[in-house]
Order: structure tokens, then C-alpha cells, then sequence
């Protein structure tokens, strides 16, 4: 007799009023519920017996993987490898008094399943040295039920976690890693890789408990040419180096995938893993300032080309550039580079040089429109043919976001201009007829597959004479 079978005959002479085949038909329901992939037969038949009051005492084996966990499990042991860790957290309780968590993700070669790290066991000795594709032994756990109804594995007082050499079946990260074009919506636990496209920017956030956060944004690009953005909630600076090439290969660790205003997503959390081509000084830039863009706060943001005809978005926090004007040349010092992205603070420096014609002007960096491709950033000049029109759109979150937009062309084609938020305010100030220059423009595909053009916090329209 099988074990499931030998399951199914205690559950049915606890419940004889069921028969096998309505036991069958159940599991086969509860499977379909929690999705394939993540149950198995006997899984599914703890919790049937869950749900008529009856406790199935048979303990799960080492050799059982993760979509065998269900919730109400004592005492389990399995292998399996590790995906990521998030540091150790403290936490107070009701009364007052404090305990630490930490949670980690693992998975083996059919499913993935998160790890809460309960008190001591969130600072284990040899914790911090755990890393990526480890092969580990979970001992005595017990798994819950978590918040979104899947099985965690919980390491409380009487459980632990050893590493092992032993060999396993269990896939390495490099087998698991996938590339942007095999993403689907609903996707977790995921290991994903790219090449950096773009700026990668920090912003501050207000969590759901009223608490303020910070998240890494940036764009990744897969070999065939697809991008996707990439949010990293809970990460800061701190957790990429200072230096970060254009096209920089980079792998997530432990990240999901959501639909978002513009397609699919990627987000992440402060136990995701960035691991990214880079190093920890940022080299001198020599580049041609082809605009200025002050703003409220007193940082200045600028636009410049250097002598390969790659743009560079410098933001300045510390007014060095604040002896040059449009068409300097300059060599500066950042104390970070993230892409095309330059950060200018106290700890950088910024000398003027002499002309140097070997780097484009902007006359000559300029792109006709029948050139501009999808997922590039340009600077054009073209005669504004209608009146910029200014709508409020409705995003998927509620949120009311201002869009203006001017239909453009110059001697080789047309193609929309569009602005969103404060960028709609530059295109407000335009007329039709107008000759216009527009520096720092993102393309992207628009409806029907047509290119459209969409400014950036570091472009600038000039009207010329």
C-alpha cells in the first residue's frame, strides 16, 4: 500500500461517510484551487483532512520536496537550496517586548517556499555566510499558514539549519536564472537577468503602516531587445556599487512580476539579491553640456554628450557646475555613476576645459525623426504642426496624472511629443508653428506599434527665431 493510500484509509475510518472517489474528486478540486505545481496528492489530502476536523499524524519525509508542505506540519526536515535572505529585523510584540525576524526563500526542483527565522534563530552563526544556490538542511520546522494562504516553513527554538556538501538533484541558480522575454504575470521567486538600461534612481516612499521607506528604480533589457522597469522596494544606494557601466549585466534574486501602468513589472524587496557588474570608484567623465535644467529644490540637472555620442544624465546636489553654461566642456569627478546616470555631490569636483571638437555639439547630435528607434534617448529639432492638447489620465491605482502632447515633424517625418506630470507643463508653453529644439527625449512604442517621444526630467525645449 502506498502512502497516500495508507492516508486515505485513516482518513476514511475517521469519515466513513465519505467514499475514496468524493476524496479523490476533492483532491483534484483543491488542486486546482492552489494552483499546479504547488500541491501534491497527499498534500492536498492534509488538507482535506484538515477541513473535516481530522489530523492526518503521518510525518513528512527528508526526501519530500516544498509543494509537499502543508500548513499545521511539525517536525519536518528537508533539503534544499537557498534563493535569497533578508537582513534580521527587531519587532515588538503586544506586550511590549521585542523579537527579531528574518525571513529567507528556498526552492528545490518543483516549487519555492519562504523561511521565518524566529528570535535567536534569525542571528544563527553562519547565517551571513549563507549565499545564493547553497545547499542546506532544514531540521525539525513547522509550517503555517502565511498571510496570502501558502505553507512557511517556521524556524523556531527547537528547529535549525545546517549546510551541506551532499549532491543533489536540486538545480543550480545558474539553471533557474531567466531572461526578460520568459516573464509572465504572477511569477515569484524568480531569479531574472538583464542588462541595465538607463538611470538607476532612488525614491522615498510611505509604507502601509505610515512608515517612511526607500526603493531602487531602474529599466532592464533582455537579449532580444525587450525592456521592463524594475522596482526594489526597502533597497537603497547602498546596495549596488558606485559604479555601474552603460548595459551592465545584472542578476535579481528572489523578485516577482506584476502588471503595471505600462505592461508587465518587476519588484523586489529588501531580501531581493542585486548582483551587478560594477566597482566601487566611479571614473572621471570628459562630456559637452548640451543643457541646464534648474530646479526648485537647487540641484541642477544636465544634460551632456560625450565624445562617442552617448548622452549622460548628471544631477547635480552640490552647485559644481554652477560656473558653466550650454556648450562647456567639462571634466568631473562623480562619486557615482549608474549608467548614463551621474550623481554630482560635495564629495565630486567639476573643471571646465578647453573646446574639445572632437565631442559633438548639439547641432550635431541631433536626430532626424525617420532615425529615432524604440527604447533610445535623442535630442531632435521639428515645427510644432498642433496645438499642444493637455488631458488628465486615470492609472490603474486611481491616481489623476496630467499628460500633455504636440504632434511634431521636420523634413524626414512626424511623430508625437508627450510630456506627463511636471513634464507636461514644458509642452503647456508651446504654440503651433513654432521651431523648437527638445533635448533629453525617451522613445518608446506607442499605440498601433508607432515611436513616440516622451520628455524626461532632463529635458529642455528651446523655441528658436
Amino acid at each position: 500500500m502506498s502512502e497516500l493510500e495508507s492516508l486515505m484509509s485513516k482518513l476514511l475510518e475517521q469519515k466513513p461517510e465519505l467514499s475514496k472517489e468524493e476524496i479523490e474528486e476533492q483532491i483534484k478540486i483543491k488542486k486546482e484551487k492552489i494552483g499546479a505545481g504547488y500541491l501534491t496528492d497527499q498534500g492536498a489530502l492534509f488538507l482535506i483532512a484538515s477541513d473535516y476536523g481530522v489530523t492526518l499524524s503521518e510525518p513528512l519525509k527528508v526526501e519530500m520536496g516544498l509543494k509537499d508542505l502543508y500548513a499545521g506540519a511539525k517536525e519536518i526536515s528537508l533539503e534544499t537550496r537557498v534563493l535569497n535572505l533578508s537582513p534580521a529585523k527587531q519587532f515588538s510584540r503586544k506586550d511590549g517586548s521585542p523579537f527579531y525576524l528574518r525571513t529567507m526563500t528556498v526552492y528545490d526542483e518543483n516549487s519555492t517556499a519562504s523561511v521565518k527565522l524566529w528570535d535567536e534563530k534569525a542571528n544563527l552563526p553562519g547565517l551571513e555566510n549563507l549565499k545564493p544556490g547553497d545547499l542546506i538542511k532544514i531540521i525539525k520546522a513547522y509550517v503555517k499558514s502565511d498571510l496570502d494562504g501558502s505553507p512557511t516553513i517556521n524556524i523556531g527554538s527547537g528547529s535549525n539549519i545546517e549546510t551541506t556538501d551532499n549532491q543533489s538533484k536540486i538545480p543550480t541558480i545558474d539553471t533557474i536564472t531567466k531572461g526578460i522575454s520568459e516573464l509572465q504575470e504572477g511569477q515569484k521567486d524568480l531569479v531574472i537577468s538583464g542588462m541595465i538600461d538607463g538611470a538607476i534612481t532612488e525614491m522615498e516612499f510611505t509604507n502601509s503602516r505610515g512608515q517612511p521607506g526607500k526603493a531602487l528604480r531602474m529599466r532592464l533589457k533582455g537579449e532580444d531587445g525587450s525592456g521592463i522597469r524594475v522596482v526594489l522596494w526597502g533597497k537603497d544606494e547602498s546596495s549596488i556599487p558606485n559604479m555601474i557601466s552603460q548595459f551592465a549585466k545584472v542578476r535579481l534574486l528572489g523578485v516577482k512580476v506584476k502588471s503595471g501602468n505600462q505592461g508587465l513589472e518587476i519588484h523586489g524587496n529588501d531580501a531581493t539579491i542585486i548582483d551587478v557588474e560594477g566597482g566601487k570608484e566611479a571614473e572621471p567623465i570628459i562630456a559637452r553640456i548640451l543643457s541646464i535644467l534648474p530646479t526648485e529644490n537647487g540641484k541642477s540637472m544636465i544634460l551632456a554628450v560625450d565624445n562617442k555620442r552617448n548622452l549622460h544624465n548628471i544631477s547635480d546636489f552640490s552647485n559644481s557646475t554652477s560656473i558653466c553654461v550650454e556648450g562647456d566642456v567639462i571634466e568631473c569627478m562623480p562619486s557615482k555613476i549608474y549608467g548614463n546616470s551621474i550623481i554630482l555631490d560635495d564629495n565630486s569636483f567639476v573643471r571646465k576645459l578647453d573646446n574639445d571638437e572632437s565631442i559633438p555639439s548639439l547641432s550635431q547630435i541631433r536626430t532626424k525623426i525617420n532615425e529615432i528607434k524604440v527604447e533610445g534617448n535623442y535630442c531632435i529639432e521639428a515645427i510644432i504642426l498642433k496645438v499642444p492638447e493637455r488631458r488628465e489620465v486615470q492609472t490603474k491605482s486611481g491616481e489623476s496624472v496630467s499628460l500633455s502632447e504636440m504632434f511634431v515633424e521636420d523634413d524626414t517625418g512626424q511623430i508625437w511629443v508627450k510630456g506627463w506630470r511636471n513634464q507636461a507643463r514644458l509642452v503647456d508653453k508651446c504654440e503651433l508653428g513654432e521651431i523648437v529644439s527638445i533635448t533629453g527625449l525617451n522613445a518608446k512604442a506607442g499605440l498601433e506599434g508607432r515611436i513616440e517621444l516622451f520628455l524626461s526630467a532632463f529635458s529642455k525645449i528651446t523655441k528658436k527665431n
